[in-house]
């Protein structure tokens, strides 16, 4: 078995003093795999990868129960720079490129780690290799580019970092299905050939397991469930709840407005 490159343990999230979110989460990583976080909007995954990257202030929240580590060593307590000079690196729900800035100047503020600017032009021409588009588009404002492009350079800008771990939040959303196969390609592309880690919090389970190695579901801020990729695939829960397919002669989920999740989900 690899390595374990994130470890989290059973941490809970307050936000406002007050309003619990996460309510003992549990996660690895192995290093050099792609890790899928599962749920519906509200479970908990960005609260979770906002948790490892320590954003949560800004929002007023707080991790007041357990411990996060990465390699090895606990980076709770470490600012969010701090983690981006280890190697942790996330990109954010909705891309928020910079609008005014070009796709290249995008890029080259992922950089800012690197202190050797041969280095920056070797990742830049990185980034050009896995996603050629922005080489095309690199001159031109990130306002004026679509929503695939803009999730590209987010991508693009977290690798000029040079990071070991990426965390990627939503990146299929708002995207159409051709562009999201797209993306969800080069990160595996990504993983194979730089070795680089991914956590993936995503809602689209479908496209998630296709490229995931393990997956792991919340469930109002608790894991209900987790496994191998194909096996989460596979699990009939799994397929009539997030996938949308029921087995032969169970109720469908559509026409039941009173339905709850089984017991053991709870």
């Amino acid at each position: 078995m690899n390595p374990i490159a994130l470890e989290i343990n059973g941490i809970e999230v307050i936000y406002n003093h007050v309003i619990l979110v996460l309510k003992g989460v549990s996660l690895r990583v192995p290093q050099g795999g792609i890790v899928a976080l599962l749920g519906g909007n509200g479970a908990g995954k960005t609260t979770t990868l906002r948790a490892v990257s320590n954003l949560l202030k800004g929002e007023r929240g707080a991790v007041t129960k357990g411990s996060i580590l990465f390699e090895g060593e606990r980076v709770d307590v470490l600012t969010t720079p701090e983690l981006v000079h280890r190697g942790v690196v996330q990109v954010m729900e909705g891309r928020h490129c910079f609008a005014h800035l070009t796709i290249e100047d995008n890029l080259l503020t992922g950089g800012y780690t690197v202190q050797s600017k041969g280095q920056i032009a070797a990742n830049l021409e990185k980034v050009y290799n896995y996603f050629p588009r922005l080489k095309t588009r690199r001159h031109s404002q990130a306002a004026y580019t679509s929503g695939g492009e803009q999730q590209m350079c987010a991508i693009g800008r977290a690798l000029m970092a040079n990071p070991r771990l990426v965390l990627l939040d939503e990146p299929s959303m708002g995207l159409a299905p051709q562009i999201v196969d797209e993306v969800f390609g080069i990160v595996k592309d990504l993983n194979a050939k730089e070795k680089t880690t991914f956590l993936l919090a995503e809602q689209n389970t479908n496209m998630a397991l296709r490229y995931s190695d393990y997956g792991y579901i919340l469930e109002s801020g608790r894991i209900v469930m987790d496994g191998p990729a194909k096996d989460l695939a596979n699990n009939e829960d799994v397929k009539e709840f997030y996938l949308g397919v029921a087995k032969e002669g169970r109720k469908s989920f559509r026409d039941n407005k009173s339905y709850r999740r089984r017991k053991r989900w709870l």
